[in-house]
């Protein structure tokens, strides 16, 4: 069993802070995919967990190891690259055998473990080709088998699929997670793709700034967002956040958002922070916005708006309305009998909606979510810092 650990760890270059904090734990058996826009820390995080850069502050532990200074060749870890980075002038049975061989394993044990690994991801024609010869999907597979051979406690994959098109990458994450399955080895995935995190990851861990806003399973992340931040980022289309406010707190809480006023319910209202101000924010996801017209279970309350741009992707449409000064993208049917600067009624149920408070971005409503909020930040404890050798 293999069970990662980051204590407290921060990373600094310069004055310049890359990633700060991080307390969390990777699980054996445990796909986990670290999320964000670029530069939030998620590859520097995969770097240190790697063995290629060392905390500024902070422990990582590989089971009961402290491996924060160990090099990367002894921990036991297999990285893929974005660049697949293959040897081309190598074919690919000596592209996965070349490590056995620079550590001088047993010609007959490499050529059984090629031909497994070969098996394994369906290479055992393209032995004999190199990687020019080899399809984008083909040069990738060849680099997850070359990690795969070493037979390592750890996967680290740094945005593998960025530089296959969109039906490959398809693919790909069902090739890989699925290989993921059968190997049952603990794997750490970086990319910038929410739509990967969400149906790869068993767990999603959610970057911002160099800090780990949530970590939690896709269901977690898109129901129970703990920030904005984590709200906008995860789901596709983004969630909608406006600008409202918030009254009646004293009794029957209700919020005023979008032209209309929604009372919330008794659950919300249990579950209000005692935080929260009169100046919110509403977030409502865009599968929860409904066209009237197609939904008229849910009119009780209309808000209307103008159409201000249609995509249509085949099986739906994504519609952005215009509401007074704001603007909200809204599911449709698909190709529904709307167009450009139609007037149209939309509405939602307020149990999909979402609250934050303006300045600081936290959720105000805190159903089913304590539990996976990260620990709170403070200063780096000095008896931590990394001594380099």
């Amino acid at each position: 069993m293999t069970k990662v650990r980051f204590e407290r760890v921060s990373k600094m270059f310069g004055d310049y802070t890359a990633v700060q904090e991080l307390n969390f734990e990777i699980n054996d058996g445990e796909f986990l995919v670290l999320v964000g826009p670029s530069g939030c820390g998620k590859t520097t995080t995969l770097r240190m967990l790697a063995g290629l850069e060392t905390p500024s502050y902070g422990r990582i532990w590989i089971d009961d190891k402290d491996v924060t200074l160990l090099p990367a060749g002894e921990r036991g870890i297999s990285m893929v690259f974005q660049s697949y980075a293959l040897y081309p002038h190598m074919t690919v049975a000596k592209n996965l055998s070349f490590g056995m061989e620079v550590r001088h394993e047993p010609k007959a044990e490499r050529a059984v473990r090629v031909r497994r690994v070969a098996e394994m991801l369906g290479l055992t024609s393209m032995l004999d080709r190199k990687p020019a010869a080899l399809s984008g999907g083909q040069r990738q597979r060849v680099a997850l088998g070359r990690a795969m051979i070493h037979e390592p406690k750890l996967f680290l994959l740094d945005e593998p699929l960025s530089n296959l098109d969109a039906a490959l990458r398809t693919q790909m994450r069902f090739e890989i997670s699925d290989l993921q399955k059968r190997l049952g080895v603990p794997t750490v995935y970086v990319t910038h793709d929410q739509v990967e995190a969400m149906t790869m990851g068993h767990r999603i861990a959610v970057f911002a700034n160099g800090r780990l806003m949530q970590i939690g399973t896709p269901q977690e992340l898109f129901r129970n967002p703990l920030n904005r931040e984590v709200a906008s980022f995860i789901g596709s289309p983004k969630m909608n956040i406006v600008d409202g406010d918030l009254f009646g707190i004293e009794s029957r809480a209700s919020v005023r958002l979008l032209g209309g006023s929604f009372k919330l319910s008794d659950v919300q209202v249990g579950a209000l922070s005692p935080k929260a101000k009169p100046k919110i924010q509403g977030g409502v996801r865009p599968q929860d916005l409904h066209w009237v017209q197609d939904a008229p279970s849910r009119c009780d309350q209309r808000i209307s708006g103008r159409v201000i741009s249609i995509e249509t992707t085949g099986a739906e449409s994504f519609v952005m309305v215009k509401i007074g000064e704001a603007m909200v993208n809204a599911k449709f049917p698909s190709f529904a009998p709307v167009k450009v600067d139609d007037n149209v009624d939309l509405a939602f149920d307020v149990h999909d909606l979402h609250l934050f408070d303006p300045e600081t971005g936290g959720a105000l409503l805190t159903i089913d979510v304590a539990a996976h909020k990260p620990d709170s930040l403070s200063p780096p404890d000095p008896s931590l810092t990394v001594q380099h050798k």
